[in-house]
């Protein structure tokens, strides 16, 4: 009993909250298709009417997009300073805290060596493969629920032993 207890015990020390999370690139709806206003007013005039009529279908008749239009990122403002990143790097991954800028290469260095000095030009980094330490709530809530039902069979065990 002792030793499942140490084995619970290792297992949960080892597990993070903490997830390197790549983020979407933002895209920006395009609305080709706008409404013309409609007014309720019968004061208005017919040749407004024509004109709105006008507009309404030379914006129908411009080819429509597939909705969104995604915007170029870039490198150095997706990679803050002193942040926890893990980045694709001329073939290899590498888990780094980013030190700062020198014009285009990024200085940093490795999670757990930081006597260790990385530079990288902006071009050997794949800019859609970044991902960011981020702390993620569905694995905190699984750790919380099994911790939960931990401490109940706890329970149960010592007041069935009794």
């Amino acid at each position: 009993m002792q030793k499942n207890i140490y084995l619970i015990a290792l297992l949960f020390s080892l597990v993070s909250c903490y997830t390197y999370q790549v983020k979407k690139p933002v895209e920006v709806p395009v609305d080709n298709n706008q409404p013309a206003k409609k007014s309720a007013d019968n004061n208005i005039a017919s040749v407004e009417m024509t004109a709105e009529a006008t507009q309404a279908m030379a914006q129908k008749s411009q080819p429509v997009n597939s909705g969104a239009v995604s915007v170029p990122v870039n490198i150095q403002e997706k990679l803050a300073v002193g942040k926890n990143y893990r980045i694709n790097a001329g073939g290899s991954s590498y888990k780094i805290i980013v030190d700062k800028w020198e014009g285009d290469s990024l200085v940093a260095h490795p999670v757990k060596r930081p006597e260790t000095i990385l530079k990288f030009h902006k071009n050997q980094i794949d800019s859609e493969k970044i991902a960011e330490k981020r702390f993620s709530q569905p694995i905190a809530d699984i750790i919380t629920v099994v911790a939960y039902v931990g401490i109940g069979v706890g329970i149960y065990a010592l007041i069935k032993g009794m």
